[in-house]
């Protein structure tokens, strides 16, 4: 029986990484598994003979005093070999613990160990290719797998015994042909991986059972589409009156709160759905913003039979409103909600690229596991949209080959999950979206947004964001030059010496085509390198270099640039795309009779090609076209040239393209924009204006009532020093000062929130030179490795826990209850001034003979610092304290409308020191308040 194999599941914890710089062991277990049970363990402290670094004392809660009495390696080396024979060796990381184990056995004078291996971090990866981590506690909380104590030897191989069981029994829950072809394929993992996979294979392939659930295109298995149920029922009649309203809402919520704000709200979107006319609702936290416009989003789209489409910002948003907010609106109601969400048809994956790429013989490590990752996924996906997979940066590049492009063939609809969304949005009530889709369909002119009666663009300062960086260009040095490597010369072993190869050998493209395409070729490359040549002599003349930094920053119209360089560029990579595209011509004219390892190079020579006609349009559009609505500039870094050069263009103004997307849905359809933050003091309209939304349109401020903000308290430190008055150095050390006696009076959960990267990573240095926190979990945005939602989901998991953050953190995270219990804002959000959009656009209000000041950089500083403050209270049960770091809020004329910005809650301003002792008595009694309330419910 396969089962019988023996598995040594492995965990060690140590001093340190390094045997050679005297690192040793401190603790061993050695989970024996047969036939997927456990059938021995073995654990053990180990004396070091030496002391135990305190951040490895941290981690691992392993104490000098626990290993005082242990004995060294070298008694129990002989037994733990002996437990390792016969066995494959399993262990969350491989290549550490057996190589460490490996030196401590020669140490000893043991022979070196020989077996197989498997590695359960790679073998989980495969298996569970859309897991947010795979660090073992995060995928232990995600399997149910218990681990009390992680960083534990004892516990983390016996966690790491029931994963690698959960992932046994995953294989066996795979399509067969999902498993052949997964076996094909792995034989170039790190670990010895295959076996399992043929092991679960044999087993299948003696069960012969039935799989109903899998479609099949060639030999790929895909999730059979389930067809959601669909509510046909008739019209539902909206809530009219307050108690209609509140009827509704108290037969779903047991904790139901009555907010008339968001009643209000309901009915202004109720009123301009049915008037099909426009409006602008300022909705601060507090009142409800989500539900306010869902549900008369759904009553119209129910009532009417037509749809509504509401957009976000993010893919955290987007899930969001899916996976909580829909259920609670279909709970209030009381029906299923017909509703789809719609993404851009990149984010899709293109089976049939995907199935031609899979046949390639010489993949990479990266693009082998990536491709086991998506033979996995598309087992089990429903909807096809790519963001569901957890790839390594070198799969990045493989999932971006197999996204769905406009231009790649068409293939059985029912393997095209983009247009099983369109189809599936034909029936819903409401489509969602995100900003940057509902752009680039709006401009595509998706036939889907015909049938749409009402748009609702929530955080709808954010579609100015979202215009910006769907109008933006970027060039950068190192892509092109990737994307010329990709081709290479018929002496190179890359793509053009094997398409000329195979085209020869088969007779269906001459040998002159090919020569004069490769001529091109060369013509093209030597004009790309003239062309930054001409980029570094001008840089270095006129581009002035940023205080104490290396990198060099200039504007186009500063630089007096070979225009017509860059246009013989352009006219000669054109020439070689028109060559190129011919010779492609030429293959496919009978393509019956091209063999399928011939269809793969074509399929490649095609994407390579598409992906030169995006990156000459690329470039036509940043070094040609000049158009006075932009900004365009070039950065280079002194210390890598010419691969550090970037180009980008970037509107100034984005209201005129937002106004020309709108203009037809004015005539049609009802637009709502909402957010919590569309107004500024003295500059109501602010947003408003850059969004191009006449001053007709009404602008409704709905605010939380005084009572919701009970909770919150605002500080303003007024010992600070001033930053113009100190060195940085010094500045910095009294803002690490601050941070860590705030944290520690609140006993952490605390946002701390920064404008420059320079001065968190200095901070976050400081405070842990320090020692200060060391009891704190930090995680700090562009330190800690991970994307903003891992940091936030990181925090969340800790109670004592610190999360460092720059402008993306200023906004858009939602931290509920007691997850977050204080937010510090170091500096005032400004702009940085030398920022090239934010001095364009400086530039143009003063020719204007405006003040760049308080139309611009003031309005923008305080929408940020309400969107900081609106991290703090999500729900009137929230209790948090607001503390602002900088002086100029005191000192300067200004400071005034930034506290004017905040609900109506008490500000203190007070020297470090009394703030603290009043937040550890408000701290103190807050807990006091807790421990009621627990022992009340109890």
């Amino acid at each position: 029986m396969v089962e019988s194999q023996k598995y040594a599941i492995v965990d060690i914890e140590t001093t340190g990484h390094s045997q050679a710089n005297g690192d040793r062991m401190i603790q061993i277990a050695i989970v024996i598994m047969k036939d997927w049970c456990i059938k021995k363990t073995f654990t053990s402290f180990i004396h070091p003979g030496k002391s135990i670094p305190l951040f490895i004392q941290d981690l691992t809660n392993i104490t000098d005093i626990d290993v005082q009495d242990a004995l060294p390696f070298e008694a129990h080396a002989d037994y733990i070999y002996e437990l390792l024979q016969d066995a494959v060796f399993v262990a969350h990381n491989t290549d550490f613990d057996l190589s460490f184990l490996q030196g401590e056995f020669r140490r000893v004078g043991l022979p070196t160990w020989s077996g197989k291996k498997i590695d359960t971090v790679e073998l989980a990866k495969i298996l569970f290719p859309s897991s947010l981590s795979y660090k073992l506690g995060d995928l232990a909380a995600e399997l149910n797998i218990p681990l009390n104590n992680a960083h534990r030897a004892d516990d983390d191989a016996k966690a790491c015994a029931l994963l690698l069981k959960e992932c046994w029994e995953e294989l066996l829950s795979l399509p067969q042909v999902t498993l052949e072809q997964m076996h094909k394929k792995s034989f170039r993992l790190k670990s010895n991986i295959s076996q399992l996979f043929f092991d679960a294979l044999q087993i299948k392939r003696s069960r012969a059972a039935k799989e109903d659930d899998f479609v099949y295109y060639n030999k790929l298995a895909l999730k059979k589409p389930v067809k959601s149920e669909r509510d046909v029922q008739g019209g539902i009649e909206y809530p009219l009156t307050t108690s209609e309203k509140v009827g509704l809402f108290k037969g779903a919520m047991e904790q139901f709160e009555e907010r008339p704000e968001q009643f209000e709200m309901m009915d202004i979107i109720w009123g301009n759905l049915n008037d099909k006319s426009e409006v602008l609702i300022e909705a601060s936290t507090g009142i409800g913003k989500t539900i306010g416009y869902l549900l008369p989003a759904i009553f119209y789209a129910k009532q009417n039979k037509r749809k509504v489409c509401i957009s976000t910002y993010t893919t955290h948003l987007l899930e969001q409103l899916l996976n909580n907010e829909i259920p609670k609106i279909e709970k209030i109601i009381g029906r299923p909600i017909n509703v789809t969400l719609l993404k851009g048809k990149r984010n899709y994956v293109d089976v049939g690229l995907f199935e031609q790429l899979m046949k390639s013989q010489d993949l990479s490590y990266d693009e082998t596991l990536t491709t086991l990752q998506v033979l996995v996924w598309l087992s089990k996906t429903q909807n096809g949209d790519l963001s569901e997979l957890n790839c390594s940066g070198g799969g990045q590049l493989f999932i971006d080959k197999i996204r769905k492009n406009p231009e790649s063939a068409q293939h059985k609809q029912s393997f095209d999950y983009y247009d099983r969304a369109i189809q599936e949005s034909r029936d819903a009530d409401l489509i969602i979206t995100n900003h940057s889709m509902l752009l680039a369909d709006l401009v595509r002119h998706e036939p889907i947004f015909d049938e749409i009666d009402g748009w609702i663009i929530d955080e709808a300062h954010q579609f100015v964001q979202a215009a910006e960086q769907r109008d933006q260009a970027v060039f950068t040095f190192t892509n092109w030059k990737y994307l010329f490597g990709q081709i290479g010369l018929s002496s190179d072993p890359e793509l053009f010496s094997t398409f000329q190869k195979i085209a020869i050998k088969k007779q269906r493209v001459p040998l002159k085509s090919f020569q004069q395409l490769e001529k091109a070729f060369i013509q093209m490359v030597e004009l790309f390198d003239r062309s930054m040549q001409d980029i570094v002599r001008q840089m270095k003349e006129w581009a002035q270099p940023i205080k104490s930094n290396p990198k060099r920053i200039a504007f186009f119209h500063e630089l007096n640039l070979d225009r017509d360089l860059y246009v013989d560029f352009s006219k000669a990579m054109q020439h070689w795309i028109d060559l190129a595209d011919e010779i492609s011509m030429l293959f496919k004219k009978d393509i019956e009779q091209i063999a399928p390892e011939h269809k793969l190079i074509l399929e490649q020579w095609d994407f390579f090609v598409r992906e030169y006609k995006m990156k000459a349009s690329e470039w036509d559009e940043i070094f040609i076209g000049l158009d006075e609505d932009f900004t365009t500039w070039i950065e280079m870094d002194k210390r890598n040239i010419p691969g550090s050069i970037r180009v980008l263009k970037k509107p100034i103004t984005i209201s005129r393209s937002i106004e020309q997307l709108f203009y037809p849905l004015r005539e049609r359809a009802a637009i709502i924009w909402t957010s919590g933050t569309l107004t500024v003091p003295n500059n109501e309209r602010f947003i408003a204006k850059q969004l191009g939304i006449e001053k007709s349109v009404p602008l409704k401020m709905l605010q939380a009532p005084k009572h919701y903000y009970k909770g919150a308290k605002a500080f303003v430190v007024n010992d600070m020093p001033d930053i113009q008055s100190v060195s940085q150095s010094d500045y910095i050390e009294s803002v690490a000062l601050a941070i860590t006696q705030i944290v520690r009076s609140t006993e952490g959960r605390c946002f701390v929130l920064f404008t420059s990267q320079d001065m968190l990573r200095k901070t976050v240095e400081l405070i842990q030179e320090s020692e200060l926190l060391d009891d704190y979990m930090i995680f700090a945005q562009g330190v800690t490795n991970g994307s903003r939602m891992r940091l936030l989901k990181s925090f969340q998991k800790f109670s004592h826990s610190v999360l460092f953050g720059t402008n993306s953190f200023w906004e858009g995270v939602d931290v509920p209850g007691d997850g977050l219990s204080s937010v510090i804002v170091v500096r005032l959000p400004f702009s940085a001034p030398e920022e090239p959009t934010f001095k364009a656009k400086s530039a143009i209000l003063q020719q204007q003979g405006k003040n760049a000041f308080s139309e611009l950089s003031l309005p923008e500083a305080i929408l940020r610092f309400k969107q900081g403050f609106g991290r703090l209270i999500r729900s009137s049960k929230d209790k948090g304290i607001f503390v602002v770091l900088d002086r100029r809020i005191e000192t300067k004329s200004y400071g005034i409308e930034f506290l004017r910005a905040l609900p109506q809650i008490s500000v203190n301003k007070l020297p470090l020191q009394d703030m603290v002792l009043e937040v550890e008595h408000w701290y103190n009694n807050k807990d006091e308040e807790r421990k009621q309330v627990d022992k009340h419910d109890g």
